[in-house]
């Protein structure tokens, strides 16, 4: 696997919006097919989709104050800001339709799937931050949205305790897990905590249920894939989501935890049907 994923991932860079970006891009199977954009979370990169982009092709940036991309203080690092960033990247990319799969603070794309509902063709959701009412912070997001110990929790964090946190959001054990802790390490620099603390603390309860009030003009076939484990965002929440978007959507809750398809490799080949159904 890793030989194909090496020939069919590019690279690319460039400047969006004042914001250097880098994205992974791989060609999708016919030419004139809506691309899959996928957008992770907090506090990882675009290579969260590596598994996705060699099957389905498509396009995986690391979001701005993420990863490799830019970390400006200056950005707006909120629902609203992402989603005027994301309309720039895929106005940048010539996207007029695309499929979106999302994962945590990816649901960011959410916002964007609501500026442009025609231009979705497909929707995957994977344990996303809920733009939906009744959701209450975790313990630890609830940490970083109160400042100076927000600040302190971030500084304080070295690679063993980023490892530990992360192994709670897991059922299994194992180098996939050890992987992502260690890349999301690598990038967890003073602009990606700046990122994070700001993101967090642009979204009380009521502004992240008044980011999901056009959900239901999403009219796209949806696909809502729940870790039941996830010690972040209940299970409510996916079926909340089904019952907000605006088209036909089947949830699965899996015995897996906040990445889903980590615990469950099988997924990746689920998620990959789905999104081909749509070609």
């Amino acid at each position: 696997m890793a030989s194909e994923l090496e020939m069919s991932v590019v690279e690319h860079r460039a400047e969006v919006a004042g914001v250097p970006v880098l994205w992974r891009e791989a060609p999708w199977p016919e030419p004139g097919s809506a691309p899959v954009l996928y957008l992770h979370g907090n506090p990882t990169d675009g290579d969260d989709f590596l598994p996705f982009l060699a099957r389905t092709g498509g396009i995986a940036p690391d979001l701005p104050g993420f990863g490799r991309s830019g970390k400006a203080s200056t950005f707006d690092y909120s629902i609203d800001g992402y989603a005027t960033w994301l309309e720039a990247f895929v106005d940048h990319l010539e996207l007029e339709r695309f499929s979106l799969v999302v994962h945590d603070w990816g649901g960011v794309g959410l916002a964007l799937a609501q500026r442009r509902p025609p231009a979705i063709e497909r929707l995957v959701l994977s344990n996303c931050v809920p733009l939906l009412p009744g959701y209450r912070w975790h313990r630890w997001a609830r940490i970083w949205r109160t400042r100076v110990a927000g600040e302190l929790a971030m500084g304080l964090t070295n690679r063993f305790a980023l490892r530990r946190a992360l192994r709670g959001a897991f059922v299994t054990r194992g180098p996939a897990v050890r992987a992502l802790a260690d890349r999301a390490w690598s990038h967890f620099d003073h602009g990606t905590q700046r990122a994070a603390l700001r993101l967090y603390r642009s979204a009380p309860p009521h502004v992240l249920e008044a980011a999901g009030r056009r959900l239901g003009e999403v009219t796209a076939p949806a696909l809502v894939v729940w870790g039941e484990h996830d010690p972040y965002i209940t299970t409510d929440f996916a079926h909340a989501y089904a019952e907000a978007l605006g088209g036909p959507t089947r949830v699965e809750v899996v015995d897996a935890g906040h990445w889903p398809w980590l615990d469950r490799p099988e997924l990746v080949e689920e998620i990959v049907a789905f999104l081909g159904e749509g070609r």
